[in-house]
């Protein structure tokens, strides 16, 4: 796979290096080409408006909800290659470890698996996204279900991918750690004949960390045509083509030594490069083959129609062994020790999603509007193997030695099922604006999904069946025409058969929809014409919630949850040479309701009270500029339980970059620069991620 990666990438590089055109050239070529699906004005950090959250092309001081966008500019100078990574710098969100080999996010106090999107369609399978072909990464707060159907309860995260543009223009990017990873990506545009582009995105990356045996390779490739609809819209058709193969990294137990019984323990310290797991038996393979069509196209001067169609086929494999409790004392008899589980998952997954709206401005009774109808259809089919492996208990040691496990192919624990879940929705909305001071969002959307599971070790079929009606609705005061306030409540669904389909049995088959309830006041400010500041305040309540048992980490029920808190975030440009990244979150979430998994008053994991990031690049000159950041977070929960905390820590970032020539540029971006000890995530009480320590990452990119 390693060769055939670098031939991939070896031609896509040799085919940039003709286009002749500069970074802004092609920038304006963006901006101005009729075959442009998705294109903002390039104001650095700051990004204006988004078709994401309405479903129609919105200012984002119109917007009567919170969201975080990341231009590309942000992402490359923060040198930000993971959802991950970004969410560090977004209030109230943070990445989940996701057991090692996947993307799992927590916004505002929920924890998900699968509510991500790319351009508004669900790409909701396990794994880690790349961001080498995409223009923006939005993150979008509260419930959205009358844009992105059932889930998405505490949020989602949505990536905008890159289109072909008029005129010819590419980039190429080469970086190195001093871990040793390294990585090679290309961006090339060409046009084809009057009418038609074609842009060609691809990366190959060899990956590696402070963790004793740890390594991953993924590569990509996506080609994608645009075509001009006669001045009067745009197609986009693309594809592609994603691999990943990494060490499954469960990160570290919990100490119990000294710890006295009922207290709380905390993540063992002093093996931040010890990997407990075993390198032979811990690996994950995906394979992901996705074909998009989207179109725009204007039926009349104020009547548009525009469709989104996805088929995605994924695959994936992951076998893992893991620390399944803490590390115990030595006694009279024993050495001290640590016990450990395993098991093997296989799952393959086709989704097929086609979206088509219809958006008509018109004007009535001396008000204007943007309605909004659409419907969506969707099909996913998955099928799942999971092999138990054996538990065992064996000595602590450094560096560990696990023992190789047995997997079963029968019997308690192992599971082969397949599920088909239906989707039909239709939605309507409308924004009204009345005068230039105050404009009114409302909206409703209905989704009946089904799902139905096939056990097919037992021969059994359960199917459910639910009709959910989520409404939503905002109002928008613009005392300024460089200000709002805002007042919003927004509602969503998510079925007990959780976000993967994975635990419908006869018991939750019977059980109504998990519900989100959001209610939220905010104010926006565009301080100058670059410069945005937004501050939001919000309760959300979810009812007949579940969440992992903090042995196991499968869901349990836990009745009601409530998280509320404050959320502000200042974007842009100070100066036109200076510019900023900030971030602030005070909030609380906690159980509400007592059942067997937890009594009320236990915080909700992965959820700190307080939250700070500041990310800044000033320019010295035209050629070299400066950049720096820090996050903080205070400590918080690994689960439920309660019994584990991981404690509160501050990174602090650098960089440094040098524009070598008009067309080359070279940027040093320095990771947790004094080498703070810190534990930023977990998945059980005994699978806690440990921080990266110190590491530099040098990144060339040539624009042509």
């Amino acid at each position: 796979m390693r060769s055939a990666s670098q031939i991939l990438l070896s031609a896509l590089l040799a085919t940039a290096a003709p286009a002749a055109l500069a970074a802004e050239a092609g920038d304006a070529a963006d901006d101005t080409a009729s075959i442009i699906v998705t294109g903002i004005r390039d104001d650095g950090y700051q990004v204006r408006s988004t078709g994401t959250a309405t479903r129609t092309d919105t200012p984002l001081l119109d917007t009567p909800q919170t969201i975080d966008i990341f231009s590309r500019d942000r992402l490359d100078d923060q040198a930000i290659l993971s959802i991950g990574d970004a969410l560090r710098y977004v209030p109230g969100a943070f990445a989940a470890q996701g057991e090692g080999h996947r993307d799992q996010i927590v916004l505002r106090g929920n924890n998900s698996s699968a509510d991500f999107f790319v351009d508004g369609v669900r790409d909701d399978a396990q794994y880690f996204r790349d961001f080498y072909n995409i223009e923006r990464l939005e993150i979008l707060k509260g419930p959205n279900a009358l844009t992105f159907g059932r889930g998405g309860g505490g949020g989602i995260v949505n990536r905008v991918t890159k289109t072909p543009g008029a005129g010819r223009f590419g980039e190429a990017t080469a970086a190195v750690d001093t871990f040793g990873a390294w990585r090679l990506a290309g961006d090339v545009n060409t046009p084809v004949a009057g009418g038609l582009s074609a842009r060609l995105n691809g990366f190959y990356e060899n990956g590696r960390n402070h963790r004793q045996v740890y390594d991953f390779e993924r590569w990509g490739v996506n080609p994608s045509l645009g075509v001009d609809l006669g001045g009067r819209g745009n197609a986009v058709i693309a594809y592609e083509h994603v691999a990943d193969y990494r060490v499954v990294d469960r990160g570290v137990p919990s100490d119990s030594r000294g710890v006295a019984t009922g207290a709380v323990r905390f993540p063992l310290r002093g093996f931040r490069d010890t990997f407990f797991g075993n390198a032979d038996i811990n690996r994950s393979r995906f394979n992901a083959d996705v074909l998009t069509f989207a179109a725009d196209y204007a039926l009349t001067e104020k009547l548009t129609i525009r469709n989104r169609t996805r088929y995605a086929d994924y695959e994936k494999l992951y076998v893992n062994l893991f620390p399944a409790g803490p590390i115990l004392a030595a006694t009279a008899t024993q050495p001290e020790r640590l016990e450990t589980d395993s098991y093997s998952d296989a799952q393959s997954r086709q989704n097929f999603f086609t979206q088509t709206d219809l958006v008509w401005k018109t004007e009535l009774l001396g008000t204007r509007h943007t309605l909004l109808a659409g419907f969506e259809v969707g099909r996913q089919i998955t099928r799942t193997t999971r092999r138990p492996g054996s538990r065992a208990t064996v000595a602590f040691t450094d560096p560990f030695i696990a023992p190789v496990p047995v997997f079963a192919s029968s019997g308690s624990g192992f599971r082969r099922v397949r599920s088909d879940a239906d989707i039909v929705a239709g939605f309507i909305q409308d924004q009204i604006e009345f005068g230039d001071h105050v404009e009114l969002l409302a909206g409703v959307r209905y989704d009946r999904f089904t799902l139905g599971v096939d056990n097919l070790v037992d021969s059994t079929r359960l199917v459910r069946t639910d009709n959910l009606w989520s409404p939503r609705v905002g109002l928008v005061i613009k005392p300024a025409a460089n200000a709002s306030l805002y007042g919003s409540y927004t509602r969503s669904y998510l079925p007990q058969s959780g976000d993967q389909f994975g635990t419908l049995d006869p018991t939750t088959a019977t059980l109504k929809p998990e519900r989100f309830d959001n209610y939220e006041v905010g104010a926006k400010w565009d301080i100058t014409a670059g410069l945005n500041l937004a501050v939001a305040a919000y309760q959300l309540d979810r009812s007949n919630t579940r969440a992992n048992d903090p042995a196991t980490g499968l869901p349990v029920q836990t009745g009601r949850q409530r998280s509320k808190g404050i959320e502000a975030s200042l974007t842009g440009k100070i100066l036109p040479n200076w510019q900023v990244a900030a971030g602030f979150a005070l909030q609380d979430a906690e159980i509400r309701s007592t059942t067997t998994a937890a009594p009320a008053g236990r915080k909700v994991p992965l959820v700190p009270r307080t939250q700070l990031s500041l990310w800044s690049r000033y320019d010295i000159s035209p050629k070299f500029g400066v950049g720096a950041g820090i996050v903080h977070q205070d400590r918080s929960f690994a689960t439920i339980s309660n019994a584990v905390v991981l404690p509160a820590w501050t990174r602090v970032d650098a960089a440094l970059y040098v524009a070598v020539s008009k067309a080359v540029e070279l940027q040093v971006n320095i990771e947790n620069l004094f080498d703070t000890t810190y534990f930023p995530t977990a998945h059980t009480d005994n699978n806690i991620t440990t921080g990266t320590p110190r590491v530099a990452r040098f990144t060339l990119r040539s624009r042509f």
